[in-house]
């Protein structure tokens, strides 16, 4: 066989190497590329196509987003349906044509990435990532108008081994969101009946997320689709959670308060399962299987009920939702903490926030997709009291 390094300028760019799980990846540098794709996307080396066709998704298949739910201006202003995105390189504005008309630069699918920005207190950010080829991630974020009211925050993470996982996870994240909107306990009299009735309806979104997933899995399918689930629901200074998989909640005070920062959530993962027998959490997080999730949403999924758990904030902070495209590179929320002071210094505004966390992660490497959702909260209580985290 002919050395590559000797080979003819004219001798064809090398194929990806397939993977056991069936994916492809870069022979250059080993990062993960589509199979029409002439050149890698994270170092730019150049690739013989395994097959013929585009080299991105063609928009009518990607799944749609709804433009009301990914507005780029302020809540309360006039217009807030149809905006033109702003270039993610330069900040012009995207043409007809999907090009930036200062720099030219392509901008992504609306799947690939967008935002949401239903209230000023609330807002959220999904992209694709540096690394991949499509967004698997979804956010769904709704929220009532005055700040700090009512406010419900939802991530999946969609299994990238798994078939059209981009499109269960956004099927999912909506559903649970949907849910969680239309839930809304009223004249329950202590409470600890209105965490229970929270966590409940928590449990119930999580449970047709799963179903929403399950619909997005052809019949046949011997790979179905999956995803994690992430969620926080806020009512005052009530937070109440849960999860399935490796998406986390993070409460997130500000710097300058008396409380600590914490990780809410608690992974279903083998990392996890190495935390819990005294592994060393970079350790655990970085080793092999870090990132194998032991429940899921899916067809295929042994257990899809969500853990739960509530926590009452004393002090002014940060609700935060995000896939592990965030976490990978600041796991500790006292990490997450110190980041999200030094990116609020100049404007605490929540989408700001949430798009500097994401531009933030894909600066360190972006090898995964990253979604943040955020809630700011300032707190009118003084006594924080919290639930430990509790199965179904």
């Amino acid at each position: 066989m002919t050395d590559n390094l000797t080979q003819s300028p004219a001798a064809a760019p090398p194929a990806a190497t397939r993977q056991p799980d069936g994916s492809l990846s870069c022979p250059h540098c080993g990062a993960e590329v589509a199979p029409q794709e002439a050149f890698c996307e994270a170092c730019g080396g150049a690739l013989t196509p395994s097959v013929t066709g585009p080299a991105e998704q063609p928009d009518e298949m990607a799944a749609p987003i709804d433009l009301t739910r990914s507005v780029q201006t302020k809540p309360e202003e006039e217009d807030t349906a149809v905006v033109a995105r702003p270039c993610a390189n330069c900040g012009g504005v995207i043409g007809a044509d999907g090009y930036c008309e200062t720099c030219g630069t392509k901008a992504p699918t609306e799947r690939d990435h967008y935002t949401e920005y239903p209230a000023l207190w609330v807002a959220a950010c999904c992209d694709r990532g540096v690394r991949h080829h499509r967004n698997e991630d979804a956010t769904a974020v709704a929220a009532e108008p005055d700040a700090g009211s009512r406010a419900v925050l939802v991530v999946c993470d969609g299994v990238s081994t798994s078939l059209d996982s981009d499109v269960a996870s956004l099927a999912a994240a909506r559903t649970a969101r949907d849910v969680l909107v239309a839930h809304k306990p009223a004249g329950l009299g202590t409470p600890t009946s209105r965490v229970a009735a929270i966590s409940n309806a928590v449990v119930k979104a999580a449970a047709s997320a799963n179903a929403a997933v399950v619909d997005s899995t052809a019949p046949a399918s011997d790979n179905a689709a999956s995803c994690t689930f992430a969620a926080a629901v806020v009512e005052g200074d009530l937070v109440v959670y849960g999860n399935v998989g490796d998406s986390r909640i993070y409460w997130i005070p500000d710097l300058d308060s008396s409380e600590d920062p914490a990780e809410l959530s608690v992974d279903d993962s083998v990392a996890q399962v190495r935390i819990a027998m005294g592994t060393p959490r970079e350790e655990a997080e970085n080793g092999p299987q870090a990132h194998a999730i032991t429940k899921w949403l899916g067809r295929d999924s042994p257990d899809f009920a969500a853990r739960t758990g509530s926590l009452t904030v004393a002090v002014p902070g940060w609700v935060l939702v995000c896939s592990d495209g965030l976490w990978n590179y600041a796991s500790e929320a006292s990490a997450i903490q110190s980041l999200v002071a030094d990116l609020t210094r100049s404007d605490p505004d929540p989408l700001t926030l949430a798009i500097a966390l994401v531009n933030w992660a894909n600066a360190q490497g972006g090898k995964d997709n990253v979604s943040v959702a955020l809630a700011r909260l300032a707190s009118r209580h003084t006594e924080p009291s919290s639930q430990d985290a509790k199965g179904s």
